[in-house]
């Protein structure tokens, strides 16, 4: 079992949301009655009437306080103050840890809240070797005195006190809860007889009921919102780091995964080379013979399609060449327009198709006459 802060540490993580409950003897607390005003001009009355009460200047200490009932003329409130120095003595494990909690509270409001929310309790626990006797009205700590030991003598000599001075501050004496600890159980019948009231034992809470006590120095909370800015900028920081990361994994793998495509196409490339080379030797093979073996290339075939392309008897071919690449057309039109409208026709001819046409610019004879040549491969 923890039995100290210092062995609570190395359990924590920055997620955690610490809330730090202060045992009795590290504050003060006290009762007010005061007339109900303006809720915004209320908090500020307060704290006059807690500087007032104090000891100690302003400076130096934490309050807060908690509202116990209000009517319309009067209002009860339970006022809490902690020196700095102490809460920074007590809290030192945490802070060297580079904990904060989100809000310091006292350990007697909790098991109030928790055990008394409603109506005036006596709630007797231990806090370390010593015993609390903490008075409560609606799950707010009124008044409490810690005993040294937990002796049935020194109760008896301190319970009678505890509740004169309830009395003397408007609390009824006559509580009608009295919680003692379960581990105090040997002290129930000392206190039945002290009290004259049943009393109730009951186990620690886990965790307490929420309170609205905070007594969190204002240093404190400064720090702790810079804290939580550099934990999310921290946070904001391994996402893109995270996201950056997988980008680039994925870039990786897709890099990873083109070269893989790209090995298996050169091998598949490399296996079908034999393949592709008798291909193309075959069509090579078959473009040279081509001529000898294809009607379309015959040149009595050519000449003849050429000559029903003749838009005109005005155009004459006057000489013909071919090879085995090329073939060539020389002729002679009455205008320019005739030898254009022969080489329109020429490609038009479904049976010349197999070869792609050309003309340059016809040349002009000093008859006016146009002489021209066509051009002719194989597609």
């Amino acid at each position: 079992m923890i039995q100290t802060l210092q062995e609570a540490v190395p359990l924590l993580t920055a997620q955690d949301d610490l809330v730090l409950g202060l045992p009795i003897a590290a504050v003060l607390a006290q009762r007010f009655r005061l007339p109900t005003v303006d809720p915004a001009e209320f908090p500020e009355m307060v704290r006059i009437q807690i500087e007032k009460a104090l000891p100690f200047s302003p400076d130096e200490v934490t309050t807060d306080f908690e509202l116990i009932e209000q009517n319309e003329t009067e209002s009860v409130i339970s006022a809490v103050a902690v020196r700095n120095a102490q809460l920074a003595e007590i809290a030192a494990p945490l802070l060297e840890g580079g904990y904060i909690p989100r809000q310091v509270t006292v350990y007697a409001a909790q098991r109030a809240s928790t055990y008394a929310p409603k109506g005036n309790a006596l709630f007797i626990y231990p806090e370390g070797e010593a015993l609390v006797s903490a008075v409560t009205e609606n799950g707010k700590v009124s008044l409490a005195r810690t005993l040294d030991g937990v002796a049935p003598e020194q109760l008896r000599m301190e319970l009678p006190q505890l509740a004169l001075s309830a009395e003397l501050q408007g609390i009824s004496a006559s509580f009608p809860n009295v919680l003692l600890d379960e581990t105090c159980y040997e002290l129930r019948d000392t206190v039945q007889a002290i009290l004259a009231s049943p009393t109730e034992l009951v186990g620690i809470e886990t965790p307490p009921a929420s309170v609205k006590l905070n007594l969190l120095p204002e240093s404190w909370r400064q720090r702790r919102s810079q804290l939580a800015r550099r934990g999310e900028w921290h946070r904001r920081l391994l996402w893109a780091s995270g996201a950056y990361a997988g980008l680039l994994f994925l870039g990786l793998a897709s890099l990873a995964s083109i070269d893989f495509e790209i090995g298996s196409l050169d091998r598949r490339i490399a296996r079908d080379a034999p393949q592709t080379a008798f291909v193309r030797a075959a069509e090579a093979n078959w473009k040279a013979l081509a001529p000898a073996i294809d009607s379309r290339y015959y040149p009595v075939e050519i000449l003849l399609h050429l000559f029903e392309s003749l838009p005109s008897p005005d155009v004459r071919i006057t000489t013909y060449s071919q090879s085995a690449r090329q073939i060539s057309v020389d002729g002679e039109s009455s205008s320019v327009a005739l030898a254009y409208q022969f080489i329109d026709k020429v490609k038009k001819n479904r049976e010349l198709q197999v070869f792609q046409f050309d003309m340059a610019a016809p040349r002009i004879l000093p008859n006016n006459h146009a002489q021209f040549r066509l051009e002719g491969k194989p597609r």
